[in-house]
Formats: structure tokens, sequence, C-alpha cells
């Protein structure tokens, strides 16, 4: 099975086809039954308002996304001014007016007015003729109408809000024939309380049905609802847990004789998923029932053997197959995280002959009973061909979608449907299902296809078999792999799958193995040449420096002279040698840098992009141009390094800022003095031993570590023509001071990148789940230790204190210790100095402490802590560690808000979450910050996607891993010649057709 995870989808297809593949008789007779399919299908489309409605407004349509948007926020927004703000952006610029009449449902037709009429009121402006008309009543109007409206949808895709209404709601004639598997919620928990209240909301559930167990309905239960934390890292506190939940569940249900089926979840929590399910399946307390079941989601490579490992469980499994839920965001995690291939399929055809090659697997299987999820009348006419006269099997579809499809199977020929049935609130659960329509590429489903009057039935039941194999079962072209999604520009640096068991295992072994480089011999200020030794005749503090700077200096003709592109290739080398060096490498920063396992890997990739990405820039940018002028003359601009260089690096990122800004002035044609952290220079020596390797000649690359001292000494030398620094706003305006107090010295460039006061804004449309997981990832993560981080959190205040709440919950959920144990979610502060700094700080702010977790007593831990002030006035500095501070702001006040944080002085990183595309422009528009991030978390800039430096007290710019950057290391020379005297212009001679 591990074998597929990442494999080729070409190789993962090939068995498949066959296996899905259809004889020309059996085609025939498929095609005749989804032909009538979708005659029931097209049919019931047409009955009623409601599927009209839906047909009316596509999702590939601005204008049903922009209902859709609405409904996933609407009915949690508790304030009426952020309500109006939402519905006004959601609906005051769509073509409204264009849907009008197009119906052939009166009631369709009248919502389409309301929506004309809602536009009217909301988009016109303040000075239109029906806004005056109606000003008092308008908003609110709207308003009423729109949360009227929202609920009528949660009323379609929501059984029920409670159990007992979903299930009085099954005994309607409309449900005649059909049962039901209730689901339980809509997020995923994100607090023990989260989980806890999802438990009994379950044990409920099993309760309700099973005192009517002849009524056939089941429970679905989701894992992720019953942990905060399911992930691989805390597989050891996950799976004992959750084996024993799902055993209550399981042993509950078996009692009623009631159904029990394990939903699917993302590909990086199957194998845990397995566990589980296998441990309770060889229970022998529930030895007899044949209730227990799981979910198996098709689109990914492992669906096959997933269905095989379920045969072989001595048991009866009931097995439902899915397309798949998270289709968007699996595919971005692959790619962010750099990873081989992808752990599904890339195109939609592809995943449907998956579905039909599992699909047949599983009716074969003895020891499973199938249920086949699908709203795909193809897929349906395939399986009741193969089932032939069987009955022993079930369909299943989802509450609210593919109405007609199902209805005359059951009802007419005996087969067994059950409907997918979400049971809540509708303001947690609509917002949920919206979320997985709106992700998960709703556009080319069997159902969209449906609405679409220029799709054909041919079309629509096109054998997916021949479009896989017409395509050799590539990849989907607009997929790139990882690794080329930056191309043609630069390579993506490779990551490690820590979501794979036993990569984690090796991974945790090797980076926690002593590295020769700590404790290497002489830590004292002086160069180091190629090779892992110091040059002892170069170790006399200020005198090394200087010694440094003589020797990089006469180096410096001779590495300018080298061309660009053999500079490039050295970088690209560099790249190479660090990924091979990557385990290694991580190892040094875990121990030395006190990073985590993820963190580690991050900074190896990172310096690999830096080295990649300027490697390319320098290419590309960095040639000499022709410009443009009379005849006669030539114009050129070219471009020459500048001199001796000064690389002043942080120990938050010792490996890619080091890196980073020292490639950069290299490939630029510098040479350079690189001066990494008094805390961190083992990754630094490390580090240039490997550019040396590459091809950095050795005297142009040379590495001076030491504290103050050093820097100080680096600084005043006249023959330094930059420096590029990364660390607080104090060091760099002293260096900046520094550089120009000598009158004789020339003006040369600093490059400055510090830190910040940065806010996050959170509005009453924002998620509370999303906003949660993106402040903890923000403020905590690397121990709050990054210039980007979350410092100081603004939420307005009518939703607040519910926020506040969750991320108190979160916070527990977080695991403070060793860096080096994968489960660690926040490690030691970098040193003594730090970590009294931040702990004599957090004592002197007590009694305004939120929240506050517990740390281990040993070592230079500081508790992630949330402090509640009163004022964005109130925080006046820069705290370097996890103190989150937060505060609130009032609806309506965003600009001006945005324009207090500005008042600050810092523009480094900024966040903004909201579902109101407006409330994005007004923060582009009103911060003065260099990162904006808008409903994600606000650390982890990617070189060539996120540039990353700040403005005002957050440094001087260019962005590094930007396109900017390697200017600001090169002089421009530019060079005019008066041909004329030599002949004149010769191309002119090609332009006389005739002659004299």
């Amino acid at each position: 099975m591990a074998q597929l995870y990442r494999a080729a989808e070409p190789d993962v297809l090939k068995p498949l086809l066959d296996r899905a593949a259809l004889s020309s008789d059996s085609r025939e007779r498929v095609l005749g039954t989804a032909s009538g399919l979708l005659a029931d299908l097209r049919a019931a489309q047409s009955r009623g308002w409601v599927n009209q409605f839906l047909q009316q407004y596509r999702l590939n349509s601005s204008e049903g996304v922009a209902l859709l948007s609405l409904a996933e926020a609407f009915l949690r927004v508790p304030d009426p001014e952020t309500a109006d703000q939402l519905i006004a952006d959601k609906i005051g610029e769509a073509d409204w007016m264009a849907h009008t009449g197009q119906s052939n449902s009166k009631l369709v037709n009248t919502a389409t007015w309301g929506l004309v009429v809602g536009r009217a009121l909301v988009g016109e402006g303040e000075a239109g003729p029906l806004r005056r008309l109606i000003s008092r009543a308008g908003e609110p109007f709207v308003r009423q109408a729109v949360g009227a409206a929202m609920r009528m949808m949660g009323e379609i895709f929501v059984m029920g809000r409670t159990i007992e209404e979903a299930s009085r709601r099954m005994r309607k004639p409309e449900f005649k024939g059909f049962t039901a598997s209730f689901d339980m919620l809509g997020e995923a928990a994100r607090t023990d309380a989260d989980a806890q209240r999802y438990f009994r909301a379950y044990v409920d559930a099993v309760d309700a049905v099973g005192r009517d167990p002849a009524a056939g309905h089941s429970i679905s239960v989701k894992l992720s609802a019953l942990h905060p934390r399911y992930e691989v890292a805390r597989w050891d506190e996950c799976v004992p847990a959750l084996t024993e939940m799902l055993e209550a569940l399981a042993v509950k249900a078996a009692g009623y004789g009631i159904p029990l089926t394990v939903d699917a979840e993302e590909s990086e929590r199957l194998e845990m998923s397995l566990d589980i399910i296998g441990n309770v399946a060889g229970l022998p307390s529930l030895k007899g029932w044949d209730g227990f079941g799981m979910a198996v989601q098709a689109y990914g490579k492992r669906a096959q053997p997933v269905v095989a490992w379920a045969n072989q469980l001595n048991r009866v499994m009931n097995v439902r197959l899915v397309k798949g839920a998270y289709w968007d965001s699996e595919i971005k995690r692959t790619q962010v995280e750099g990873l081989a291939d992808y752990p599904l399929f890339t195109r939609k055809a592809a995943t449907d002959v998956s579905y039909l090659a599992v699909a047949k697997d599983m009716l074969e299987a003895e020891n499973i009973r199938p249920a086949f999820a699908s709203h795909n009348a193809l897929t349906v006419a395939t399986i009741v061909e193969w089932a032939g006269n069987s009955r022993d099997f079930e369909f299943q579809r989802l509450h609210g979608m593919g109405d007609g499809l199902y209805e005359r199977l059951v009802r007419e020929n005996g087969y067994h449907c059950r409907i997918y049935a979400p049971v809540g609130g509708h303001r947690d659960l609509l917002a949920y299902l919206v979320r997985r329509l709106l992700e998960n590429g709703a556009n080319s489903s069997f159902v969209h296809q449906l609405a679409d009057e220029n799709l054909s039935e041919a079309q629509i039941l096109a054998d997916p078999v021949a479009k896989i194999a017409a395509v050799g079962g590539s990849r989907h072209p607009s997929i790139p792999l990882p690794r080329d999604l930056f191309a043609p520009g630069h390579h993506n640096s490779g990551g490690i799958d820590l979501s794979d068991r036993p990569t984690l295992e090796r991974t945790v072994k090797r980076v926690n193995e002593p590295s020769s480089y700590l404790n290497h011999p002489g830590e004292g200020p002086g160069p180091v040449t190629g090779g892992s030794q110091l040059d002892p005749g170069l170790r006399r503090g200020g005198d090394a420096v200087k010694d440094a700077i003589t020797r990089a200096e006469a180096a410096f003709p001779a590495w300018n002279a080298t061309p660009v592109d053999r500079r490039a290739a050295i970088l690209e080398r560099l790249a190479d040698l660090l990924e091979e060096h990557r385990e290694e490498l991580m190892a040094i920063c875990v121990q030395e840098a006190k990073k985590t396992i993820p963190d580690a890997i991050g900074e190896v990739r990172e310096a690999a992009d830096f080295c990649r990405y300027y490697a390319g820039e320098a290419r590309a940018r960095l040639a000499p141009i022709e410009l443009p002028g009379p005849t006669g003359e030539r114009n050129t601009l070219h471009v020459e390094g500048r001199g001796v260089w000064a690389t002043v690096a942080p120990w938050n990122f010792p490996l890619a800022i080091f890196l980073g800004q020292t490639v950069a002035a290299l490939v630029a044609g510098n040479t350079v003095v690189a001066k990494p952290a008094p805390q961190t220079p083992a990754i630094a020596r490390r580090a240039v031993e490997l550019a040396h390797e590459a091809g950095v000649a050795a005297d142009a690359l040379i590495l001076v570590p030491g504290g103050p001292e050093v820097g100080q000494a680096l600084t005043e030398d006249a023959r330094v023509a930059g420096v590029a620094f990364t660390g607080s706003t104090a060091t760099a305006k002293k260096i900046a001071r520094t550089l120009v107090q000598d009158d004789e010295r020339p003006i040369v460039p600093l490059i400055a990148e510090t830190g910040g006061i940065n806010a996050m804004i959170v509005d009453s449309t924002a998620l509370p789940e999303q906003v949660v997981q993106d402040v903890v990832t923000s403020a905590f993560r690397s121990a709050g230790q990054r210039c980007s981080a979350l410092r100081l959190l603004l939420v307005q205040e009518d939703v607040a204190e519910s926020i506040i709440e969750m991320l108190s919950g979160a916070m527990d959920t977080l695991r403070v210790g060793d860096p080096g144990d994968p489960a660690t979610d926040v490690g030691p502060v970098i040193d003594q100095a730090a970590y009294d700094k931040l702990m004599g700080y957090r004592e002197s702010v007590k009694d305004r402490w939120v929240k506050t977790i517990g740390a281990p007593g040993e070592g230079l831990f500081v508790p992630p802590t949330l402090v509640r002030i009163g004022a964005i006035e109130e925080l006046d500095r820069e705290w370097f560690g996890p103190i989150l501070h937060v505060a609130t702001w009032e609806a309506g006040k965003l600009a001006e808000t945005i324009r207090r944080v500005n008042a600050k002085g810092y523009g480094l990183t900024m966040g903004l979450h909201s579902r109101i595309a407006r409330a994005a422009e007004v923060t582009e528009a009103e911060a003065a910050v260099g990162n904006l991030y808008v409903n994600r978390s606000m650390i982890g800039a990617v070189v060539g996607s996120q540039p990353f430096g700040g403005e005002g007290l957050s440094g001087t710019g260019p962005k590094a891993g930007g396109p900017h950057y390697l200017y600001r290391f090169v002089a421009e020379r530019a060079v005019s010649v008066d041909t004329t005297s030599a002949g004149g212009n010769a191309t002119l001679l090609s332009l006389d057709e005739g002659g004299i």
C-alpha cells in the first residue's frame, strides 16, 4: 500500500483501466440504463423551485459563487452592521438582472427579482433614489430576507438540527424506501471541549437511532471530530484514545443492532485511520455484529489496496466507496510541502476509473458489504450491470443532491439507497457543506455537468476509461508536480513526508543523532576557509575581520569576472548539496538552534529555494541590456558587483537567512564576509563548507563567527561595499549610523530586515475554526521566534469572547518540550537572555493573562501565553517569543483600526480574516506593511511567491526572495558609444532597397 502513496499516476492507473473497462455488449446496456437514469435526474431537476434555483445559479457563474459565499458566512455573523456589509459585498456587484425571467419556476423568478432589488438597496450608493426611498427599512429588510433564505438553504442540505428532528423528517413520504446515515458534525475538533461535545453527540445519536432499529438508519463517525490533534506526529496519543472512543460507540451500536461507519479523512491520516479501524474491528466484544464499516476515497491512489485490507479483517465490513472530500486541499498540501507526487489522481476521469475498478473489487469481495456513494448516472448504471440480479449492496447519495437518480431504482427495482444526512445547527453545518462545494472541484462534477445545457448526453456519459487511455494515464497538465511548481524559473525544494510513519521515525532518529559540528574546536572570532578547521593564523578578533576583508577584496576581481551563468550554476549545485545533506543540516538546526523538526525541514528547504531562485533571477535580470538611442549611437546598461559585502544573519533562521543574504551577494558578483549569530555558528560553518564544495572560491566567501564586536568591526571597515542585515531594529539603526559616520567613506547600501508588532484583524464573518488554527500557527510556532510572528490579535468585539474561548482551548492542545520530539509544538527559546527577558515581561503582566499553559520546569521553555490589553496603543514594542496580545475593535471601524496599527511605526506583516472582499481591499489600501496575509497564517513566506520584508521600523527593502532583491547588490553602469566616428550605423545599408 505504501508504495502507491506517491507513485506516478500512469503507473497506478494502468491496472485500474483494465479492471474498470466494459465489454462492448455491457457498454451498450450500461448506456441504456444510464440514459434512463439521466432522464429521471433531469425530470427531477425540473421539479421544485429549489432544484431550479440551484440550476439557475450554478457554480460556474459568479452569481452562484456569490450566493454560496454568502451562505457560508451569513448565519454566523451576529452584528447587523457586518451582516449588511457581507450582503453588499456578495450581492452588490453581481449581475442578477441577467437571470430575470430565465427559469420555468415563478418562485425562482420571484427570488431573482428579490436579488435585483437587494442589489439596488445595497449596491447603488447612498445617493440612489431607491436607497433614499427606503433608507430606514431597506437594509434590515434585505438582512431579514437573506436570513430567511439561508435558513431555507439549511433545510435543503441539513436533515435536521437534532437527531430526533432528522429521524422524524426521514419518515416523510419523499424519503419512502430510503434509509439514512446520520452525520453529527460540522468542522473537526479544535479543542478537547469540541471533541467531548462531538463524542456526546454521537452517543446521543446512537441512542436515538437505536430506539428504532427497524428503521434501518445508521451513524457516520468522523475521527477528527473526536480528537483535536489527529495527526501522525501524535500517533501514540491519538490511536489509543480514538480506539477507546470508537470502541465505546461501536459496542453501543452493536447492542442496538444498528450500523456505524467511520468516515474517510485526508490521505495523510489514512494509516492512522486504518490502525484505529483495525483495532476496533478485531475486538472480541464485537464478534457477530455485521454493522461496522468504513469509507474509502476513490480519488486516492491507495483506494484499491485499502479495500483489499478491509476484506482481510476476518469479519464482514461495510465499505462505503466515495469519490473523496478533500481534493483541492490535498493537492495544495502536497505542493506546499514539496513532496514527490500526489496521493490522489489529478484528473476527474481518473477518479472515475478508480471508482469503477474499486467498485468491481468490492462486488467480488467475500467479506465486504458494499455501499456506493455516487450521483453519477454512468457509475450507477455500471454497478447495476456488474451486480446482475444481486441486491446485496446499497447505493448512497447526499441529502439535498441527486434527487431523481435513485427513486425508481429503489421503489420499482428493489435496490437499497441510503441518504448521507448531516445533522446539526444550520449556522455551523450549512457553512461546512457549502465550503465542501466551493473547495472540491464541484464545477466538474456530474451534477454540474447535468445542468449544463451545452453538454450532450453522449458527452455526459462519455467513457472515463477511454478518456484516460487517450492521455496515457498522465497527470493533468495544469497540475505540475510539486518540484515543478515554479518552473521554468526554478525548481521547488523537496520536503519530507512526515505523515508517513516510517519516514517520520527515520527522520526523528537522524536529527537526534549528535552532530560533529556542535562542540567544534574554536568558537571564537576568526574566518573559516574551506574544510572544517578554523585558520589559527587569523584568530585575532578585529584583526581577523580585517584580514578576512583583505582576502575577500583581493578575490573580488576574479569572482566578479566569473560569468553570471557560472555563478548561477554554482548556486544550483549548492541547492542540490543542501538537499543531499538535508537530514544532517536538520540535525544541527534542531540541536543548535532548538528548531522543531517541521521547522528544521522548512529551514533547509528555504535555503535551497533561495539558491535556486537567485540563480534564475541572476540569469534573467543581470545580463547587459541594449537601450534605444539615435542612429549612430549604441547605448548599453550592465551591472557589476560592488565589492566586498558583509552579511549579518540572525539565529532564528541560521541557515535560510544566512545563505539567502550571502548567495544573493555572491551571484551578483560580490565577495562576502559572512557573520552568523553567535548562538548558531555551527550551521553557518557547515553551510560555508558546502558552498565551497559547490564551487564558490575559498576567498569569495569567508565566515567570521563571533559576537557584536565582530559585527562592529565588519560594518566599520570602509572597504565593505554593502551590508545585508537581519535582526533587531535597534541593531539595524546602529549599523546605519556606523555606515555614515565616516565622512571619507563611500555611501554604501544597507539592506535591513527587522521585526515588527505584527497584527491580525478578525471580523465577525471569519470562520472561527480557521482563525484559531492560523492564530496558533502564527503566534506560537517556532516558539514565537519569527520576525513575521503574530504579536497582536485584534478581534471584532461582537465575536471576541467566543474566539478567545476557542483559542484558549486550542492552546491547551499544544505540547511544549524537546524540539527533537515530533509531537512537540513549541520548543525552548534560544538562550538564557531571551528567556529572562520574556519571563520577566510575562510576570509583569500576570494580572492580564487570559490563558497560559504548562511547560517543562527545566530548560528555556517560555509557556505560550495570551495577554489581554485594553487598546492597540498599549503594546509599544516587540516581544520576541510565544506571548500573544489580544484586543478588540468595533464593527465599521476597520480602516481606523488599521491606521492605529500603522501608527506604531512598524510595517512587517499583517493578517486579515474576513469573508468580505471589500474588507480585504480596504486592508490592502490602508495597511503600511510589507506582507499582508488574508484568510491564512502570517508566517512561512515562500521564496518567489511571497517576497518578504518590511518598511518603516521593520526594514529597508528590497524584499528577500523577490524580483528586485538582486539589484540592490550591484552597481549599474551605462555606456554610450558614438558609432558615427567609426563609419556610422552599418545596419542602415540593409534598408537601402534601390540605391542612388
